[in-house]
């Protein structure tokens, strides 16, 4: 009796295990079995920085996670543009990582001011404390704070996932929504002297908006809505 019930533990371990992993996108960006038939697509293939443009030399791959350089990287997009979307994501940062996700962005320009630039920052580092609450982690860059306290411990990954539809703005993180917006209802916003004016774009390139700071990503997949 004793090895029939320690077989069928067993047999329930491993069966729990492979329908987790069927769940867990790989590091490379595989998507899963459940978002594949939600029709998401992988935008970074773990390998090769093919689909993606701009500072190709500023970004660098290893073990199948995509890397800001330190003291290098700048602003990389993507092939395609896309319009409404699902957009997931992994991120990793070191002690005073920065970068950020443009969304809708132009290929000239800053992407946080041509379209949009959902922030990517180790907002508790001592050098950020002066900054404004739409500077911080989560938040569309100059615009719309994010809601505080749901980033992971510095050196942990994070899962992100930004929502845009037509006007409607959606950031989730770790499973919190941080930020739930209508663009629509936004006047002109500027910060630093700079007009944001991608806050109503509809179309544009997907970036990441590096820094100079190492700052790591995996698992990016997209789906077209």
């Amino acid at each position: 009796m004793r090895t029939i019930r320690l077989l069928t533990i067993t047999l329930i371990s491993t069966n729990l295990m492979c329908t987790e992993i069927t769940k867990t996108p790989s590091p490379g960006g595989d998507t899963s079995r459940q978002e594949t038939k939600e029709e998401f697509i992988t935008l970074f293939d773990g390998k090769t920085l093919s689909g993606w443009q701009g500072d190709t030399q500023g970004y660098t791959v290893e073990d199948g996670m995509l890397i800001c350089k330190k003291k290098g990287g700048g602003n990389l997009f993507t092939d395609k543009e896309y319009s409404d979307f699902i957009l997931r994501l992994e991120y990793k940062l070191e002690p005073g990582g920065n970068n950020g996700v443009g969304i809708r962005a132009k290929l000239e320009g800053t992407p946080g001011f041509t379209g949009m630039e959902i922030q990517v920052l180790d907002d508790s580092f001592p050098k950020y404390q002066n900054l404004k609450p739409v500077q911080f982690n989560g938040s569309i860059y100059g615009a719309v704070a994010a809601k505080p306290g749901h980033m992971k411990q510095v050196g942990e990954w994070n899962a992100m996932e930004i929502m845009a539809k037509g006007t409607h703005i959606k950031v989730t993180l770790n499973g919190t929504v941080i930020v739930d917006v209508n663009t629509k209802t936004f006047g002109p916003k500027e910060i630093h002297g700079f007009k944001l004016e991608g806050l109503q774009r509809q179309k544009g390139y997907i970036a990441f908006c590096g820094h100079g700071h190492r700052v790591y990503f995996r698992n990016i997949r997209l789906k077209n809505l």
